[in-house]
């Protein structure tokens, strides 16, 4: 099941939508997320280079075929959904997605604890957790004007 990433710009909100069995449950679970970031609150410079460094580092693991760090990065949920669709440790799951080389970044948002980062090669979703920025999906490619990102990687 591939991840739908909504990105407004217009009212300046990201949130996630999956298709699927759990539509309901995810899609409240959405629209309370959508809320919190229609708050309206700024990013300081700080935050804003936080979700780069994090969405950077994610990327130079990967080209570096670091799984261990990159897997590091990712989000708890995003790190257990590619565990159990591969059937295998993190690392080697990672290993065998292929993601794309992103290059380099072309601009970050940030907007309450979410973030996406737009590389050369590559859309990413951050979150920001107690220990820090995490990837929540990667691999995100927009669709029509108006419609969401597709993700590749993401968490269920």
């Amino acid at each position: 099941m591939d991840a739908i990433v909504l990105l407004r710009e217009d009212r300046k909100t990201v949130g996630k939508l999956f298709a699927g069995p759990r539509g309901p449950a995810v899609a409240v679970a959405a629209g309370v997320a959508l809320a919190g970031l229609l708050c309206g609150c700024g990013a300081s410079p700080a935050r804003l280079e936080g979700a780069r460094q994090a969405g950077q580092a994610f990327e130079e693991s990967l080209t570096a075929a670091d799984y261990s760090r990159a897997c590091a990065l990712l989000a708890p949920q995003t790190r257990r959904q590619l565990e159990q669709d591969e059937g295998k440790p993190c690392g080697p799951a990672l290993r065998g997605q292929e993601l794309p080389s992103a290059g380099e970044v072309r601009g970050t948002q940030v907007y309450g604890r979410q973030a996406m980062l737009r590389l050369q090669g590559d859309t990413l979703f951050l979150s920001q957790f107690d220990d820090g920025w995490k990837v929540v999906a990667a691999d995100c490619t927009p669709q029509r004007q108006d419609d969401p990102y597709r993700c590749s990687l993401k968490g269920g």
